[in-house]
């Protein structure tokens, strides 16, 4: 739910340096946890490449892990909405390696 759809929601004034708001691209998230917190890394990885660079780790309290899962659940559900189904890639789904990248190979 959007926070101007919440009766008696109060708004958050939400500052983004200019340094933060390129944002940074991941194609690949590895979630760990303890007891305590929940640790999502958001990494980058291009074909040829045979290891994925770390761009950003999030570090999140259990509550507001549940709390970013509940958002980001909403926030498919309305993109489907509007866009359509998001279809899964075809191909490898060994999930030691999550992506798959097509297209065809480049020479040097």
């Amino acid at each position: 739910m959007a926070q101007e759809d919440r009766p008696n929601s109060k708004k958050l004034n939400i500052d983004l340096p200019e340094e933060e708001a390129q944002g940074v691209y991941s194609n690949l998230a590895v979630i760990t946890h303890s007891p305590v917190e929940f640790v999502v890394d958001f990494a980058q990885i291009m074909p040829g490449m045979k290891q994925a660079k770390v761009r950003s780790r999030i570090i999140l309290a259990p509550h507001h892990a549940k709390r970013l899962l509940q958002a980001l659940n909403e926030n498919v559900q309305r993109f489907e909405q509007q866009q359509g189904p998001i279809q899964a890639p075809k191909g490898n789904q060994d999930p030691a390696m999550p992506l798959t990248f097509s297209g065809p190979q480049g020479e040097a």
